[in-house]
Parts: C-alpha cells; structure tokens; sequence
C-alpha cells in the first residue's frame, strides 16, 4: 500500500532514543488515596494528541501569563506530569504528587482524600490551565453592543470574537465550542437567540422502553424542544410580559476536541443516584451534524478516550480507556497499570466522559491534520526529536 504523510503520518515520541525502546505514554499514574478521578482525567488529557505536544515542546512556556494569580505553576507541573509520561524509559508508574499540590491550591474542593467528580476535576483542570495561558493579559470590557438585529449566523460569529478577546489560550483552540439557545414565544412567535461558549457537553442519558440507548439517543434528548411553562415563563422582547416559550439547543461551532459527558449521577429527594444505562457510542465516524445550528462540514469526530466509573453513587472507581496516538492502539488505564485491550471492550455502562477529536475527510483515522502538523499552522520549525516517523498501513 502506499503511504502519505497527510492521511498516515503518526509520530512516535521517543525523544532521540533508539527505536527498539517500548513506545512512550504506557506510564501508570500512582493512586495517592482516591486519586483515580484525577488519574483517569490526567491520562486521557496526556492521550490528547495536541496538548500532549503542545507540553512535550514547552511551547507552553512562551504563553504562560504574568498577570495570573496562581503565579503559573499549574501549567508547569502538569507539562512535566505529562513529560514524565511520554518520557519514562522504564513505564513504572508515577506518583503525580506535586501535580495533586498545585491542583490543590488552585482548586481547594480537591484537598484530602475523599472521592471527587471526574468530569467536575476535567472542568476545574482546564480552567486553570487557560487562566494561565491565556493570550489576553488585560481583558476589555464586556460591549453592551446590541446584536438582535443581525442573522444567527453574524450574530454567533461576533460573540465568539468578543469571546476570543477575553479567553484565547490553547486550551480553548482545543476544547471551547458554542452553544446556540432558541426561544420562542408561543404568544406572538418571537425568537431570540442566545450563543454561549462551552467546554464539555452534559448529556442527559435517555429511556428506551424496548432496545439499546445510543449516544444519538441522548444527543437528541439534550437538543429536543423543551416547554417553559409557570414559574420558568421567560419575558418575551416582543410581549414585554412573561409567556410560555420553547426553548432549543443547537451546536453553533463544533470544538477540535469535544467532551461530552453522560449524565449519570442525580440528586433527587436529597438521595444520590445513579444510571447504569449502557449507552452506545461509536469509537469511529460519531456524525452530529443533525445536531448542527446551520449544515456543517466538520462535524465527524473520532474517540480516542474515555473515563469511566464502576461502583455506585456513594463510592467507585475511576480507570481511562485510551487510544495510544503514536500506535492507534487502545490500553486500560487503571492507576498504575497499564495494559493493553481490544478496541470491542471500550463501550461499557462504565463509560462517563467521552473524549472525541475532530476528524478531516481526508483523513479520519487517526489525528487531524493540525495535530500531525501543529507547527505548521503556527510557524514553528519541527523539533528536533520528533525523529521518527512511523507510517502505518
């Protein structure tokens, strides 16, 4: 078969080793005492082909921010963590201890050794992650300016550029995608819209009387017309009085790297819950262009990582599934062990935060092209150790 550098070009990080080395990013996480929400999170962000490289090559030195309060150390420690797991010679595992300290600082609800939320974690990693690389160094203030009058199309594309002005880091070049609110007044017909950024999708998990439930399923739940009704009544513009609206979701631009996160923990009747539903998802070619604002292009992701959790509401465990970038191969890891797996044991009813990267046609098997190229696209000159290309068939 041929080989082309565009459709086939994966770059195993050996870091000017000899190639008989065992391939990088096989590295355990040691658990530090219900540690595995963070261990789970950590290694599906260090399988994160861009970010991983984008810590690999310090890159993230040159944007870190003087103005942040948190004197920068977060970014730092997580680039080593992830340094130390594509550089390790010999795949024992790690203990992510100074990591957990600056996590810590920055995020008190995760002191001690209680069990936490692994997607909440995902949230709070990733904002503090772009506080301090955020390009924008002074924000300016928030435009009062009145955008009702311009189509949805003009109207979304200039709140994400009032958004950029504020927020502009990898991380949102990564993860940030916008959410696009429909009202409409069932009184006089009146629609406003409203754009929002997000980070991750929180998808509600639907039911089925009969049949398997499907990551569309519950994509359609999370977008399906919702009635406002009594105390939810919005105020129309247009009424200037409170009316019955229906309100809908649309993806107004899809992220390079979209979470999405399965709604299984609930609080009802001061009782914790949780759904053990098994949710289907596709590992390739996930299409959601259905779920689109306007007809999109660029709407086919590929999976290449999961966090899931076994156990109940009270207590569990946290372990990642992740698709090694350098060998398109999927592994199990479970704190310090890493082992490898087939691609059919992925989906499980464990399955509860989806990592999905943005596909090109012409080239949806593996990363995209700006992930194989990144330096490229920002004018960098290929590092050094990225030596060895490995082509695979």
């Amino acid at each position: 078969s041929t080989h082309t550098p565009l459709n086939s070009a994966v770059f195993l990080l050996l870091n000017k080793w000899p190639q008989n080395k065992s391939p990088q990013g096989l590295v355990g996480l040691r658990n530090l005492g219900n540690t595995c929400f963070m261990n789970s999170i950590l290694q599906c962000l260090s399988n994160t082909p861009e970010l991983r490289d984008y810590c690999l090559r310090n890159i993230h030195r040159s944007d870190l921010n003087s103005t942040c309060q948190t004197n920068v150390a977060l970014m730092e420690e997580f680039a080593k963590l992830t340094q130390s797991l594509w550089t390790s010679v010999n795949n024992e595992a790690i203990s992510p201890s100074d990591f957990r300290n600056q996590i810590q600082r920055y995020a008190p609800k995760f002191m001690g050794c209680n069990q936490q939320d692994a997607q909440e974690f995902l949230r709070s990693l990733l904002d503090g992650l772009h506080n301090e690389v955020n390009r924008v160094t002074v924000r300016p203030k928030v435009s009062a300016e009145d955008f009702d009058h311009l189509s949805d199309d003009e109207k979304g594309r200039r709140m994400w550029n009032m958004y950029l002005e504020r927020e502009d880091s990898k991380v949102v070049d990564l993860f940030v995608g916008q959410l696009k609110s429909s009202l409409t007044c069932t009184a006089c017909g009146f629609r406003s819209t409203v754009f929002e950024p997000f980070w991750d999708l929180s998808v509600p998990i639907a039911k089925k009387s009969s049949g398997e439930v499907t990551l569309k399923d519950c994509m359609k739940l999370f977008t399906k017309e919702d009635v406002l009704d009594g105390d939810e009544r919005p105020t129309c513009n247009r009424c200037k009085a409170k009316r019955k609206c229906t309100k809908r979701f649309s993806i107004q631009k899809f992220p390079q790297i979209l979470v999405l996160h399965l709604k299984r923990f609930s609080d009802s009747n001061n009782r914790a819950s949780k759904l053990s539903t098994y949710v289907n998802f596709p590992l390739k070619e996930l299409d959601l262009r259905d779920f689109a604002s306007e007809s999109s292009e660029r709407a086919v992701y590929n999976l290449y990582a999961v966090s899931n959790h076994t156990g109940n509401a009270l207590g569990g465990h946290y372990t990642a599934y992740c698709r090694n970038p350098a060998l398109g191969e999927w592994y199990s890891y479970n704190d310090s062990r890493v082992s490898p797996m087939s691609s059919s044991q992925v989906r499980s009813n464990n399955a509860y935060v989806l990592f999905y990267e943005l596909a090109t046609p012409s080239n949806s098997k593996y990363q995209t092209w700006d992930s194989i190229w990144p330096w490229g696209r920002r004018g960098l000159r290929t590092p050094d150790y990225l030596l060895n290309i490995h082509f695979l068939t």
